[in-house]
């Protein structure tokens, strides 16, 4: 939708609304309307700043920390589930610098969206593989929790530590290579146009991807995990849920309410209403941005919620963090007490 005409002494200017069908201008529409704005307000003001400052200032070192905690945890045990857990994490990391530091902080609150289209274009494609990266590592996660449950003996033969690295760098490289295609992708700020074919192709590509076909298979396998677990319980064997079943739970719940606001306003500007002519739209698509983005840094307190170990990896990785720079802060001179002392040794007695 662009503006018609020019500005002429004593005449506002005044734009042309499209007909229905966008095809051209029908008798019902051809007279001149008053001016529409442009741009719609932003009425969220400096609150979407405060807050991705906020969830990026806590929430990256809290994925930092999360990250080595089940780098760990991978390293000690080689379970698969650690293994993707870690993968997921590091596609949170990538979301937060790209997409929130990047994408909101940078070109849209310091640089105001003022940035040469190209370099716009590619940050689309760094952002919808980070996307993609993270949503189907919850999958390969899924699958690998329906499998160990369902086919017990099949995934004790199937699943190794290279296996799983094998499958995350293949989930990774689709990742990327699926990110391409979004170089085209119409950014609803900037443009005033509406959504040509390829634009709503790649709009529904992307609610298909990272949405409705990740929420269906999320649903398909759930439900037959806890199926299972059901019939366990009726036939009285041990139907306690185990803690990499639950966090595959919460994961999944977590994504499915978070990203809906999203997808559903995404949906509502390409058919309803644009982003940039209704305010209310405008708000909608700022409020589900940001709890969509909540869900790079809720996962650290499941893990915690759920996993005991998780939050005894944790604690020792603080410490072991914290003492070298409590050892440096120390007066020359004064000796260190070892941490472990050899068998055998008097209470007190020092190596």
């Amino acid at each position: 939708m662009r503006l018609e005409g020019r500005e002429t002494a004593g005449q506002p200017r005044v734009t042309l609304l499209p007909t229905p069908n966008g095809s051209g201008l029908s008798q019902e529409f051809e007279s001149h309307w008053p001016e529409i704005p442009e741009r719609s307000p932003c009425v969220a003001g400096v609150i979407p700043v405060i807050y991705y400052s906020v969830l990026l200032g806590l929430g990256l070192p809290v994925s930092l920390l999360t990250a080595v905690a089940l780098g760990r945890l991978a390293t000690r045990t080689r379970k698969p589930s650690y293994y993707y857990l870690l993968a997921l994490t590091a596609s949170d990391i990538i979301i937060q610098v790209v997409i929130v530091f990047a994408g909101f902080l940078l070109q849209g609150a310091l640089l105001a969206r003022q940035v040469p289209q190209v370099v716009v274009r590619i940050a689309n494609i760094l952002e919808f593989a980070a996307n993609h990266a993270s949503v189907w590592i919850a999958i390969l996660l899924t699958v690998d929790r329906y499998t160990a449950l369902c086919h017990p003996l099949h995934h004790r033969a199937a699943s190794s530590p290279g296996r799983t690295r094998r499958a995350i760098a293949a989930v990774l490289s689709a990742a990327l290579l699926t990110g391409i295609p979004f170089y085209w992708w119409l950014d609803v700020w900037r443009d005033a146009d509406s959504p040509s074919t390829l634009d709503e192709v790649l709009k529904w590509a992307h609610c298909l991807t990272v949405y409705f076909i990740p929420c269906g298979v999320f649903l398909v396998t759930n439900s037959a995990i806890i199926h299972r677990l059901r019939r366990r319980g009726q036939s009285g064997l041990q139907a306690r849920v185990g803690k990499s079943t639950a966090i595959l739970l919460g994961i999944t719940t977590l994504f499915t309410l978070l990203w809906a606001p999203r997808v559903f306003v995404m949906l509502y500007h390409m058919y309803v209403a644009p982003v940039h002519r209704d305010w209310r739209v405008h708000l909608a698509l700022d409020v589900a941005n940001m709890v969509a983005m909540l869900n790079t840094a809720v996962n650290f307190g499941l893990y915690c919620f759920v996993s005991k170990t998780f939050r005894a990896t944790v604690r020792q990785v603080i410490h072991d963090a914290y003492l070298p720079c409590t050892l440096a802060t120390q007066p020359e001179g004064m000796a260190a007490k070892p941490v472990i002392e050899p068998p055998g040794l008097p209470k007190g007695a020092e190596v």
